[in-house]
């Protein structure tokens, strides 16, 4: 069979285009039921309980996921199981949200019916108003009447879709009132690429410093430098902050006489410095910038830590 490959090009765009229509349709649906929904989310004392049967299901362990890890506790109860004893999984105090485009889904009624008879507060996602699902929820969030994607309006997609969107707009609404923060993210992310890029500066830095006084000989200062490693060498002032380091560059540029100078006399003043609360990719932001290899990390003048390009190359953070 011969690969038609402008009328393959041709159905994907207009799957594509059919499904971002759709979610413009959302867009504009969207009215008080959705802030309705996030309150009765937020006014739960204990989980979001999402559920849905086929492809809605697909969708509800996803959402169920984003929700857990944007500060909403939540997990996906399959509605089959939930005949068979996961109706334990749901107590009074959670809330329901329950995925059914055609709102008639047959696996979903003993699930609702449970939530009816614990006073189990339920929103409903489906894309027919007057469907068993929508009329027996507290909220019912209704999808606008959109095709589905594929010419013969048989596979779920564009209803999946705006499904998804939906419940995405809902965690993000919840995670921005509930000031969910990176560092927060960063407790339910600890592994993997995005873990890496919240990981903080103090997460990763060295404690044992190359440091000197002022005043110090550049004989002790060299000694120092090649102690710890790192290619250079803090000067701290009488008062404990960091008046200066000296680096590789330094020592070059002071090549003649240098073990008669003092660490004060070669050092660059003023160096870049971090926060130990700040992201280590901003740290290696601002070691790119500057193309150096290292920061020394300072609270309140102090130097407290160190930190190379290595530690963040070796934790993934680039």
């Amino acid at each position: 069979m011969t690969l038609q490959k402008d009328v393959l090009l041709a159905t994907g765009r207009r799957v594509i285009q059919r499904e971002a229509e759709a979610l413009s349709m959302l867009a504009e649906s969207v009215d008080t039921a959705f802030a309705d929904a996030v309150a009765l989310i937020l006014a739960a004392r204990g989980r979001v309980i999402v559920s849905g049967m086929g492809k809605s299901g697909h969708i509800a362990r996803k959402l169920a996921a984003t929700l857990a890890s944007t500060g909403t506790p939540a997990h996906f109860v399959h509605p089959a199981e939930a005949s068979h004893g996961d109706l334990g999984m749901m107590a009074r105090g959670d809330v329901a949200l329950v995925l059914s485009n055609s709102g008639e889904t047959p696996e979903l009624a003993d699930l609702v019916a449970y939530t009816r008879r614990f006073d189990i507060p339920m929103i409903g996602i489906a894309g027919r108003a007057e469907s068993t699902l929508l009329r027996q929820s507290d909220v019912a969030l209704l999808l606008p009447p959109a095709p589905e994607a594929c010419d013969k309006g048989i596979v779920p997609t564009t209803s999946t879709t705006m499904t998804l969107a939906l419940g995405d707009a809902l965690a993000i609404a919840l995670m921005e009132h509930r000031k969910f923060s990176p560092e927060h993210f960063r407790v339910f992310h600890p592994g993997g690429k995005l873990g890496a890029r919240l990981s903080k500066v103090a997460d990763l830095m060295h404690r044992e410093l190359p440091l000197v006084d002022m005043g110090t000989p550049m004989g002790d200062a060299l000694i120092a430098m090649t102690r710890r490693g790192f290619g250079v060498v803090g000067v701290s002032g009488a008062d404990g902050a960091l008046a200066g380091i000296v680096t590789d560059g330094d020592l070059r540029r002071n090549m003649a006489g240098l073990l008669e100078k003092t660490a004060d006399q070669v050092m660059t003043r003023n160096p870049q410095i971090i926060d130990p609360d700040a992201l280590a990719e901003e740290a290696v932001a601002l070691m790119q910038a500057h193309h150096i290899t290292s920061l020394f990390v300072i609270d309140e003048a102090r130097p407290i830590g160190i930190l190379h390009i290595h530690d963040c190359l070796r934790a993934g953070v680039v």
